[in-house]
């Protein structure tokens, strides 16, 4: 079975937007749940960005997602020597280059050419020099990579309501 690699912007998107832990807490389990089969995981770059906020996010991949997000390998050092031979024959702006090579991005894109992972991230391929996408890296590398409501369905992720709670129903 396939397996997914989040960026951390679907975590923050999924925050802000689409399944807050107010409304939808089932996100939240599902993805713990999936994690558990080995379905979809994250890497431990990730959960560090997410850390240090100070919000519910961060709460949560501290006290509830620590097993999501996967530690650096042995095989992940081959990987970044890929990807960094990749950014550095593109003509990024060296700043930029600098800035992806300090990101999580980074890692995350060498987890996914080593362990055959799918990307799942909002990003979207943009051939500016300005700014290193993971989907322009998975475009030149061979690597696969989807929006969340794409895994989402291949996954077959259900959030079913229960009884409402709210007053007068």
């Amino acid at each position: 079975m396939t397996r997914y690699v989040l960026d951390a912007n679907v975590f923050i998107e999924a925050k802000n937007r689409y399944y807050g832990f107010d409304f939808c807490p089932a996100f939240w389990e599902w993805l713990l749940l999936e994690s558990a089969h080995g379905h979809v995981v994250s890497i431990e770059k990730v959960g560090d960005e997410l850390r240090r906020g100070t919000d519910r996010l961060s709460e949560w991949v501290a006290d509830s997602a620590s097993g999501l997000f996967l530690r650096e390998d042995a095989a992940l050092l081959p990987g970044l020597g890929r990807v960094a031979e990749w950014t550095n024959s593109q003509p990024y702006w060296p700043s930029w280059k600098d800035t992806f090579f300090e990101s999580a991005d980074y890692y995350l894109v060498a987890h996914a050419l080593v362990h055959g992972d799918v990307i799942v991230t909002h990003e979207r391929p943009d051939a500016s020099p300005k700014r290193v996408k993971i989907p322009d890296a998975c475009l030149a590398l061979g690597i696969k990579f989807v929006t969340p409501w794409v895994m989402l369905g291949q996954l077959r992720a259900r959030f079913v309501l229960g009884e409402s709670t709210v007053v007068g129903r």
